[in-house]
């Protein structure tokens, strides 16, 4: 059974990085595409980065030019690389397997100063 996890969360300064991971435990290219959502304190949770099986992204405009969705199928790993990020951007980041209506456990990310 596939099962997907996510590290990489943590506490940040305004304007700076992270690289989130989403580890599938069996082949990510059977998952297929990834999703990538948050969900801060007392809103819902919204779709930030979206990469198909060939690579295609689309992002949310809130993110857009600041985050990088990318895939390593060798790896079974999708990456969000989040750059000069803002307080904002706080909230448990998850990843998605549409295909399986599979969610990740969730990882922290904090942009505090």
């Amino acid at each position: 059974q596939v099962q997907l996890v996510e590290s990489g969360g943590g506490l940040v300064q305004p304007g700076g990085s992270l690289r989130l991971s989403c580890a599938a435990s069996g082949s990510i290219s059977s998952i297929n595409a990834i999703q990538w959502y948050r969900q801060a304190p007392g809103k819902e949770r919204e779709v930030v980065a979206f990469i198909t099986s060939g690579g295609s992204t689309t992002y949310a405009d809130s993110v857009k030019g600041r985050f990088t969705i990318s895939r390593d199928n060798a790896k079974n790993t999708v990456y969000l690389q989040m750059n000069n990020l803002k307080p904002e951007d706080t909230a448990v980041y998850y990843c998605y397997s549409p295909l399986r209506a599979l969610w990740g456990q969730g990882t922290q990310v904090t942009v505090s100063s």
